[in-house]
């Protein structure tokens, strides 16, 4: 939202904790419905593949990749963990944050099973002791299979689901906007929140030889801005956090359809001026003076008056406490040698650290007139109606809030001016405003130029160029008839008419091509995938079942039209053994050589 003057005050939104939901019946009658998993490295999406009307068609649940693992409070039972939407804000906690992802894999799966916990439970899950719902689930371009392998093992063996299907964000991206009556090949461009990926795809099936990913995605983009912001308002250093920025980035950037021009225009002035966006952060005008009147600063003076009373009747009541059970071990020995029990009696003066009777009975009666005139100070506290001794505590007082004198210093001047209207050198608001120019549209460039952030890659132009290249131009002609942008990092105002004038510079004169972008870039992946599950429920197409996990391993797939491809583990052959070796030997080793082949 925008002030006056072209102002844009950042909305520092909390994140609201995700509510506990109760599913409807109709996912579990009369078959478990498929649960469907957008498990994005910025963001987990789980909801429901149920063809009945009641259960909405959208995700229910959304939360950021993210767990944080804190120490716990002081003299907590042990360390608290807190898992997505429930950080509330993870600016406090970005030093303990934590994701499963290196770039877009998901590796520590010991974090990836906190964050299907959190999404199982508040989904409203209610089996016992496993998930028996088939699981749909994303996963990444050419997922290693060490990856799959793990990812299967945790939802097999953890969650005990009756069977699982990969598939690929952006093709089930293309799987939910090829029902527009779009080819099915195309060239998919993907840009998320940790890479971006240029997907060839014949005929409805992805052609994995030729995909390539580029290493830049929004996480490197936000970070750019923040580096850039910092360097220029280094007065405003920890004020420019990176969810602020990434709001910054979301709402106030675009992608240049031609760059150089584009910053020729932001060194005139006037376009400056027209087109620049300030970003107000949050400030307090504590700085201009104190603006109070003598009869608020006087209320104030009395309420820390008044904190101070209490802070001392506190430490009186612990300093009698002390004292009595003191007082109480004191009188414990003196009964000893009252009763005659020397050797006890010298026992508990050893340890209270005395020599003799007489400084027993001393301390005792040092001790008894403390607790007496702690308790007096108490009751004057109590009852100032009754105390004579008012005017004693009222300075005793004054004098402990003379020693906290300099901590309200700000607050209360030592000379008391009239109220006048301050008028600043400069304006304090303007002091905390960001001036979002150039940035603008130098850091979704980046996505085009990597080299603006060091990285030694091809952009996204030259990297289509590349794999356009290894095709013949009969495929070429198929694959850019559908050119398809997809992901959150192609959101940015611009992005379709800057791949269009990229395409338009590298395909021949006067040839055809089409880009298009997705419907919901963000989403989409979710859509495809809860289609996809509807319409291949009862296929054997797509599906590992727990019997197939059994027998082919973790790393197992079975393609589908929006998987990856299946390439399996290769042993190598054994080499050919000796004559000398036993032939009870070689059975294992042919078998084994066979077993391989047949892999």
């Amino acid at each position: 939202m925008e002030e006056a003057g072209g102002v844009f005050p950042f909305r520092d939104v909390r994140w609201d904790p995700d509510p506990v939901l109760e599913p409807n019946p109709a996912v579990r009658v009369p078959a478990p419905a498929p649960l469907v998993l957008d498990n994005g490295s910025f963001q987990l999406r789980l909801g429901w593949a149920c063809s009945d009307p009641e259960v909405p068609g959208e995700p229910l649940l959304r939360f950021r990749s993210l767990v944080a693992r804190s120490r716990g409070a002081r003299g907590g039972a042990g360390p608290e963990t807190q898992v997505g939407n429930d950080l509330g804000s993870p600016e406090p906690l970005r030093w303990l944050l934590r994701s499963p992802f290196d770039r877009n894999v998901p590796v520590q799966m010991e974090l990836q099973e906190l964050l299907f916990d959190h999404g199982f439970q508040r989904l409203g899950v209610s089996s016992q002791g496993c998930v028996d719902h088939p699981i749909v689930i994303t996963e990444a371009v050419c997922n290693p299979l060490y990856s799959r392998q793990m990812m299967s093992e945790l939802l097999f063996e953890c969650y005990q689901v009756p069977k699982v299907s990969y598939g690929v964000d952006s093709l089930y991206s293309l799987y939910h906007n090829k029902r527009q009556g779009w080819p099915c090949s195309g060239l998919i461009v993907s840009s998320g929140y940790q890479c971006t990926h240029i997907l060839p795809v014949l005929d409805g099936r992805l052609d994995a030889r030729n995909c390539k990913r580029i290493n830049i995605g929004g996480c490197q983009a936000a970070l750019y801005l923040q580096r850039l912001l910092q360097l220029k308002y280094p007065g405003h250093f920890a004020a420019i956090t990176l969810s602020r920025v990434e709001e910054i980035l979301h709402e106030h950037s675009y992608v240049a359809e031609d760059y150089k021009e584009e910053m020729q225009k932001w060194r005139s002035p006037e376009y400056y001026e027209n087109n620049v966006h300030k970003m107000q952060l949050p400030f307090s005008n504590k700085l201009l003076g104190s603006t109070l009147t003598s009869e608020e600063k006087q209320e104030r003076r009395q309420q820390q008056l008044r904190r101070l009373q209490e802070l001392n009747a506190r430490r009186r009541e612990e300093k009698l406490q002390l004292d009595q059970e003191r007082l109480e071990r004191l009188l414990y020995v003196q009964e000893l040698l009252e009763d005659g029990q020397m050797d006890q009696f010298h026992k508990g003066l050893v340890e209270l650290n005395m020599d003799s009777a007489e400084e027993l009975q001393s301390y005792i009666h040092k001790l008894s007139m403390a607790i007496e005139q702690t308790k007096q100070k108490i009751l004057q506290a109590e009852i100032p109606d009754l105390d004579p001794l008012g005017n004693e505590q009222s300075m005793e007082d004054a004098e402990s809030m003379n020693e906290f004198e300099p901590l309200f210093a700000e607050e209360q001047p030592e000379v008391e001016k009239p109220v006048t209207t301050v008028q600043p050198v400069f304006n304090l608001a303007e002091y905390h405003q960001l001036f979002i120019g150039t940035e603008r549209i130098r850091v979704p460039e980046t996505v085009f130029q990597p080299s603006l952030i060091g990285e030694e890659q091809a952009g996204v132009a030259e990297t289509m160029q590349f794999v356009l290249d290894r095709y013949p131009k009969e495929q070429q002609e198929k694959l850019v008839q559908n050119v398809f942008l997809t992901g959150g990092n192609m959101m940015y105002p611009g992005m379709k008419a800057r791949i269009h004038k990229e395409l338009l510079e590298m395909r021949p004169f006067q040839s055809s091509f089409q880009v298009h972008l997705a419907s919901h870039p963000v989403l989409d992946a979710w859509y495809g995938a809860r289609e996809w599950a509807l319409e291949y429920m009862n296929h054997e197409e797509g599906w590992i079942t727990r019997k197939d996990y059994e027998e082919k391993g973790g790393e197992y797939l079975k393609e589908h039209c929006a998987s990856n491809v299946y390439v399996p583990i290769r042993l190598p052959k054994q080499p050919p053994r000796t004559a000398e070796t036993p032939a009870s030997g070689k059975a294992p080793g042919t078998g084994t050589s066979n077993t391989s082949e047949q892999a």
